[in-house]
């Protein structure tokens, strides 16, 4: 049995007659200098320069690099001109951040023709766009706050990224002689919200998208002596993309997800969790990279091995003897020296880290994941990762 009492939903819903979401296909965000944020990936993430498009290629009014990490890809978007408000605007209220969350999909017409019938507001009406790969057709809808999301339809598009982009102009050989990131895909995308408007942004994926909730948890199971959280996971039919929603829970001081909705300026996407299938490996490159990592507390090992003495399951990493019960780990003390955590049921276990926020405002992070048969979302490390957020909000002073 779980630690914490989260929920997890086994009914699906009605599977949709027409329409499939496949998976998370890009990220974009807007940003003040593309260039240097994608640049800031490369080095420090482990993603290589993949796709651009700019002046060179005859965009005139926005910049995109694209960086990826195997099936994983970014796009920094930024202005190339003086009187951009809309993206100037953006960038003023909410810093730098994620503007968009693609999805691939299968049969454009019928999900948007779905989801506008069900109320959805549609951004940019279907349009295409081609090249001598291909053809690829796309549409927008609103989601919460100022982000959006574009059904991307590839019709077996044979170029680079998306028509429109070319090759990288950098050849950055320096990137080259670091260790491997090993980041393997978008495992999920979280989503903040303000206080007591998460129910309504999962109940707008059941509806327009025809989502399920897949897991969820409240403040009751997750909190800390100054905050709480909760948290709807909401999920496509396949199970393939999977959204957590939060929202702050009063407290007796401000919730780091209302830190975030603070700095953002409304709801917006709070982190990317990118799954890799070995953690300790991945992590140590990136550490060599450069990457922050949050510190939790050493209480969180002293408890973890008290709480594991019971556990039923075993941990395959790749540790000195090899297969080791999960009580014994902790000798070998990679995971402890690497700050990641971990959380377990019966059944398997997950392996998780975050970053420190990505900007100077403390509102976009990343996780590193990894998991064995587990399907959960760490709540039993949430307390843990408060902690170690409310030190980092003690010191901007934000902890009030």
């Amino acid at each position: 049995m779980a630690r914490y009492d989260t929920t997890t939903y086994t009914d699906k819903g009605p599977k949709p007659e027409s329409g499939r979401f496949l998976n998370f296909h890009h990220i974009t965000f807007w940003v003040g200098n593309a260039k240097q944020a994608a640049v800031f990936y490369t080095v420090r993430m482990g993603f290589e320069q993949f796709a651009y498009k700019g002046l060179e290629t005859g965009s005139r009014e926005v910049v995109s690099h694209v960086v990826k990490q195997d099936k994983i890809l970014f796009e920094f978007q930024s202005p190339l001109n003086p009187g951009n408000e809309v993206m100037g605007e953006h960038m003023i209220k909410h810093g730098d951040g994620v503007k968009d969350i693609a999805f691939e999909v299968e049969d454009l017409d019928s999900i948007l023709q779905r989801a506008k019938e069900r109320g959805a507001k549609v951004v940019k009406e279907k349009w295409e766009e081609k090249d001598e790969f291909g053809v690829v057709r796309y549409a927008r809808i609103q989601t919460y706050g100022d982000t959006t999301h574009t059904f991307v339809e590839r019709n077996d598009y044979k170029g680079l990224f998306l028509p429109g982009y070319k090759k990288p102009l950098i050849d950055d050989l320096f990137v080259a002689t670091l260790p491997p990131g090993g980041l393997k895909f978008i495992d999920h995308v979280v989503g903040n919200q303000p206080n007591e408007e998460m129910t309504n942004v999962a109940d707008w994926y059941e509806k327009n998208l025809m989502f399920h909730r897949f897991w969820s948890v409240d403040d009751s199971q997750i909190h800390t002596q100054y905050s709480a959280l909760r948290s709807i996971v909401v999920t496509n039919y396949e199970e393939t993309i999977k959204m957590p929603i939060n929202e702050p829970a009063p407290g007796k001081r401000k919730s780091q997800i209302q830190e975030y909705v603070d700095y953002y300026g409304g709801a917006g996407v709070q982190h990317i969790a990118m799954n890799t299938s070995n953690i300790i490996q991945t992590i140590n490159n990136l550490k060599a990279r450069g990457m922050d990592f949050l510190v939790v507390p050493e209480t969180y090992y002293i408890n973890l091995r008290k709480r594991l003495e019971t556990a039923k399951i075993k941990v395959s990493e790749d540790l000195d003897s090899g297969w080791k019960l999960l009580t014994d780990i902790f000798f070998n003390s990679q995971l402890q020296k690497l700050k990641i955590l971990v959380d377990f049921d019966d059944d398997g276990y997950l392996l998780q880290i975050f970053s420190k926020p990505i900007q100077d405002r403390p509102t976009v992070f990343l996780e590193v994941i990894q998991r064995k048969n587990h399907q959960g979302f760490g709540a039993g490390n949430f307390k843990s990762l408060f902690e170690a957020i409310e030190q980092d909000q003690e010191a901007r002073g934000n902890l009030y």
